[in-house]
């Protein structure tokens, strides 16, 4: 189960969210640096992270973690978005901000190109070919090997490609939430990966006495399984990307792989969710 994009580089499409490796609680532990290896283990090669994960830190201990690379590993990384002190996150787009990000991020990482970077927000302060034309003068120096976005409307990804090629789109969208449908589409009529934050569905149908939680019943796996294997289901351009720092919830959504969706299962969830 692979994308591939369009300069022929594959990944399996059950990604991993690097962000809660360094959260308050164990940044930079050994066990952080455990869970990011344990992924690769298990057949993980497409990996986000960003440079506002605690200012940089979660790019570091990925290097400490699994450089030398595999060559199979694609590593995301973002710029764009600050949040100074863990408060507020606040997006910074102007070009020579956005490109001092990304030297940054190449040191940090311990790479002379970077396999993806997204931006990570828009910056409504600055005008949108101002961002992606750092992003493409990045990639024509051959600092950076992919552009994504995150967060855009399907508008402000026709304006980007005017100007770069996109390889990826990070919005948010599960089960329950599927704001960016329009997105999602356009994305895979063009073959641009489609790269959902926050992947497993929350809210009412998520609990266990909801349908997600009997359809996860019937087939033995978990709810959190169950979310994963309708977005891989969904669109062949999706690589959800669920993120932990347990070693136990990691090997659990890997299993998401193995879980098989009926028909009827898969649509209900979809018209339930709808309804």
């Amino acid at each position: 189960m692979k994308f591939t994009f369009h300069d022929g580089f594959s990944v399996q499409r059950l990604g991993f969210g690097a962000m809660r490796l360094t959260d308050w609680r164990q940044s930079g532990t050994d066990e952080s640096k455990a869970v990011a290896r344990r992924a690769v283990e298990l057949g993980v090669t497409f990996i986000d992270t960003a440079d506002a994960y605690d200012l940089g830190l979660n790019e570091e201990l990925l290097a400490e973690a699994l450089h030398p690379y595999p060559e199979s590993l694609l590593i995301a990384t973002k710029v764009g978005h600050t949040r100074p002190s863990r408060g507020e996150w606040v997006p910074l787009g102007r070009p020579e901000y956005l490109r001092q990000q990304a030297e940054l991020s190449l040191r940090r990482l311990r790479v002379e190109r970077l396999d993806l970077l997204q931006l990570h927000r828009l910056d409504p302060k600055v005008p949108l070919p101002d961002q992606i034309g750092a992003l493409r003068q990045l990639k024509d120096e051959g600092k950076i090997a992919r552009i994504g976005l995150s967060e855009v409307t399907v508008a402000q990804l026709d304006q980007a490609r005017e100007i770069a090629p996109i390889d990826s789109v990070q919005n948010r969208y599960n089960l329950t939430d599927r704001a960016s449908e329009g997105v999602l589409r356009y994305c895979e009529q063009r073959g641009i990966a489609f790269v959902p934050w926050l992947p497993i569905a929350r809210g009412d149908h998520a609990r266990a006495d909801g349908l997600l939680g009997k359809i996860a019943a019937d087939l033995g796996a978990t709810p959190a399984q169950v979310s994963l294997a309708w977005l891989l289901r969904k669109s062949p351009v999706i690589i959800p990307i669920p993120g932990t720092s347990s070693k136990e919830h990691l090997e659990e959504n890997c299993r998401a792989v193995d879980v098989t969706l009926t028909d009827e299962q898969f649509e209900a969830l979809w018209n339930t969710a709808n309804s």
